[in-house]
């Protein structure tokens, strides 16, 4: 059995659970979030908590215990709390700054990028420590629209600029040695 998988699921309070069949809808202070699951795993609502059991003992649905277990959780913790993950911008006149709700990047070219940001997702930025901040409730859209902040001028190795997660750590290269 998957210890990921065997873990029941503690449902906080002010977070309603439906489930019907294999479509979970989870509701909480910070909003709502629903997803299908594949048929070969059983989500059971019992004693305020969410089950998740296989069908069989195959190795699609061994696969699949665990991960389907991992995403209710993560379900359930965004809707209650919600996630963020944090974005350092270091570089000489490089910035982040809001305008409304979009994020205004200067990061070295002609012109500042403009993110705009989806639907559930908000930033925040600290001038005073060059960080952003990418808030949601959904686990996996946080992550990408961080990702796709990052990539718009990823770290280098020579001398450390662009933006890069806050635990990311950076291999540095040595430049060029001159000759001798």
């Amino acid at each position: 059995m998957s210890r990921i998988g065997r873990m029941p699921v503690v449902i906080p309070k002010g977070v309603e659970v439906d489930i019907q069949g294999s479509h979970v809808r989870v509701k909480g202070p910070n909003g709502e979030l629903s997803r299908v699951f594949p048929a070969a795993v059983s989500i059971v609502l019992e004693e305020g908590n969410i089950e998740v059991r296989r069908s069989s003992d195959d190795r699609t649905s061994r696969a699949l215990h665990g991960m389907t277990r991992a995403l209710i959780n993560n379900m359930v913790v965004g809707v209650s709390s919600g996630f963020e993950k944090l974005l350092e911008v270091n570089g000489v006149g490089y910035r982040a700054e809001m305008s409304g709700t979009n994020l205004m990047l200067h990061v070295g070219y002609s012109h500042p990028v403009t993110f705009e940001p989806p639907e559930g997702i908000r930033f925040e930025t600290d001038a005073r420590t060059r960080q952003i901040k990418v808030i949601g409730r959904n686990k996996e859209q946080v992550g990408q629209v961080a990702a796709d902040i990052r990539k718009v001028r990823p770290p280098e190795p020579y001398k450390g600029k662009g933006i890069k997660y806050l635990d990311e750590k950076i291999r540095r290269k040595a430049g060029k040695s001159g000759k001798v």
